[in-house]
């Protein structure tokens, strides 16, 4: 892998980095996108399954796509994108992942400063007294509820809600302190998440990006990497410790 010289100028000195991920990078390991030709979206019309009220309608319905979701994210497992993102953590003094992904496979990586912005799928709470459900939910009775008599929901960002405002702080703070930012597998036009690379950008970081193709972002990217993060981010891993060895 052929890198720039400023990208690996910046790469040496750098002490805190953030990688800001999307749907990308799942669908590495064979989870689908909600956008483009293969997406989720283009089978399902979002607002029938993804929102407060259509869940008020008819839990049972969403419950379902929920199942089959977890069932694939279940069978995936991290690739070597999550992986070298993870052992960056040998590498630099603070690694920051903040990811827009649902699927834990950052966490079952081995990466531990995670901050999720859409929520977790692995993850459930009760919508009357917010208690988390954590463990497998029981279906055999229909939509599980909780024990005060609430409905057990999804612990994931619906359309029409806010994201969680500790897990949005949190990304705004890394993406302010960080030397490095790198947008990986995310077309960042959904907002509020994608602004985090704009302040970023203003914040004086060196922005990078590895996606399949050009985004909306290109053009304020100091460097740009197309292709699979799984092959670009392990160039950057092997990158990184022929500075050190150097060094």
């Amino acid at each position: 892998m052929n890198f720039d010289q400023s990208f690996l100028n910046q790469l040496s000195e750098a002490k805190r980095i953030v990688f800001f991920t999307g749907a990308g990078i799942s669908a590495e390991s064979g989870i689908p996108t909600f956008r483009g030709k293969d997406g989720i979206w283009n089978k399902l019309r979002p607002e029938e399954l993804a929102n407060f009220d259509a869940f008020m309608r008819n839990p049972k319905m969403v419950w379902e796509w929920y199942n089959h979701r977890k069932s694939i994210i279940h069978e995936a497992k991290p690739n070597k994108g999550h992986l070298a993102i993870a052992e960056m953590q040998n590498h630099f003094d603070e690694v920051t992942v903040v990811t827009q992904n649902i699927d834990n496979l950052h966490r079952r990586a081995g990466s531990k400063n995670i901050l999720e912005l859409h929520g977790n799928i692995e993850r459930n709470f009760c919508i009357k007294c917010k208690t988390f459900y954590n463990e497998e939910l029981d279906f055999s009775d229909g939509v599980p509820e909780c024990k005060c008599g609430g409905l057990i929901r999804p612990d994931v960002v619906w359309f029409g809600e806010y994201l969680p405002q500790d897990q949005f702080l949190g990304g705004e703070k890394a993406a302010q302190n960080c030397d490095m930012f790198f947008v990986v597998g995310t077309s960042a036009v959904v907002y509020p998440a994608a602004g985090l690379v704009y302040t970023a950008k203003q914040s004086g970081a060196f922005i990078v990006e590895v996606n399949i193709e050009e985004t909306d972002v290109s053009t304020i990217c100091n460097s740009s990497y197309f292709g699979e993060s799984g092959k670009i981010l392990p160039a950057v891993v092997e990158a990184i410790k022929n500075i050190r060895n150097k060094n």
